[in-house]
């Protein structure tokens, strides 16, 4: 099987699912604390080319740095964001999973699903106790 990576926060519950849906497929992958290691330049562009989305998109908005940093005016560019996620790495939406299958922002958690290479073996129940049935 080859390898599985997720860009994690531990303080994310959508997160802590992610991670823990992974290995109730009985996966083990590479976590990454992206807060504490956050990407670079060249790795969150192409994170982004690989999920074929906008930095607009990974985006997180509910964090003071997005007020802060003027991220709230409509006339910011691709490239402010950018700058700024790499100032910032809260500003990264959050979980990001690549597998073979390909690479993902994962909200709401169940969308892991769609790009784990196994299938979901059994029910799996959320944090919140609210139940993902294999497909």
């Amino acid at each position: 099987m080859s390898a599985i990576t997720i860009y994690h926060n531990p303080q994310c519950g959508t997160s802590r699912n992610v991670l823990a849906l992974i290995r109730h497929c009985g996966i083990e992958p590479t976590v990454i604390h992206y807060l504490e290691n956050p990407p670079d330049e060249t790795t969150l562009r192409d994170l982004l080319a690989k999920m074929a989305i906008g930095p607009q998109q990974l985006l997180r908005r509910n964090v003071a740095p997005y007020h802060d940093l003027g991220l709230d005016n409509d006339n910011i560019s691709d490239e402010q964001i950018i700058a700024a996620m790499l100032q910032q790495p809260i500003l990264i939406n959050r979980p990001i999973v690549i597998t073979e299958k390909g690479c993902k922002l994962c909200r709401p958690s169940e969308a892991v699903l769609d790009i784990l290479p196994v299938a979901l073996p059994a029910v799996f129940y959320k944090e919140d106790g609210e139940a993902i049935y294999p497909r």
